[in-house]
């Protein structure tokens, strides 16, 4: 199952439109837009070394599985997800969002992704990184405060996820792998903006360049 699936039947659709102010079918139909997005930018980041190993740092700080079981809304962060989509699509965030349509649903999926963007990023984290719960796992050790080792536009994230005896390729390979089965298959298929010819991954790997950093 596409992790876009994956997530999307663990969100309590209802809560999170009462929460954005919206129908329930609406907010469905944003959330189908706005995972393939976060995914697909995170994806195109970690075409590039420097922006891999950001991401791999920023999961670091986000095992806190908030997936698995269902979504409890009240532990995102949403100034976080704020943070993450900054810097998951850069200067290239407004074109982004004209690129999942405007009007209305637009401004709806703006609303979302930064709720959304930690639930992905915790998504991706117990998948590369093998748990959660905030204590050592494979390839990830708890870690203090500060800004990840990928610098300025860094994601945030005060974990320090360290690569294990195959070294900082193997998670950046596994980190690849994962992304790319999430934004390639299951049964959910963003469908593309009309004005762009392209779905919203293609769209993203071209503002990106394949890793934005």
């Amino acid at each position: 199952m596409a992790a876009v699936d994956d997530i999307l039947r663990n969100l309590p659709i209802d809560q999170l439109a009462q929460q954005v102010g919206a129908q329930p079918q609406e907010v469905e139909q944003a959330v189908q837009q706005a995972l393939p997005a976060l995914l697909g930018g995170l994806q195109a980041n970690a075409q590039d070394p420097a922006g891999a190993d950001s991401i791999i740092h920023a999961l670091g700080d986000h095992q806190d599985d908030l997936v698995a079981g269902g979504v409890d809304l009240r532990r995102i962060d949403t100034n976080d997800g704020e943070k993450i989509a900054s810097n998951i699509f850069g200067s290239n965030e407004p074109q982004v969002y004209s690129a999942l349509g405007g009007g209305a649903g637009g401004a709806l999926v703006k609303r979302l992704i930064p709720i959304l963007a930690p639930i992905v990023l915790s998504y991706i984290s117990k998948k590369v990184l093998g748990g959660a719960g905030g204590g050592t796992t494979a390839g990830a050790a708890p870690g203090g405060g500060g800004v990840p080792s990928g610098g300025e536009g860094a994601l945030p994230g005060r974990g320090t996820a360290q690569a294990g005896p195959a070294g900082g390729g193997a998670l950046d390979s596994i980190l690849r792998d994962v992304l790319g089965s999430a934004v390639g298959g299951g049964t959910t298929q963003q469908q593309a903006p009309p004005q762009s010819g392209g779905s919203i991954i293609d769209i993203l790997g071209g503002l990106l360049g394949g890793g934005r950093r």
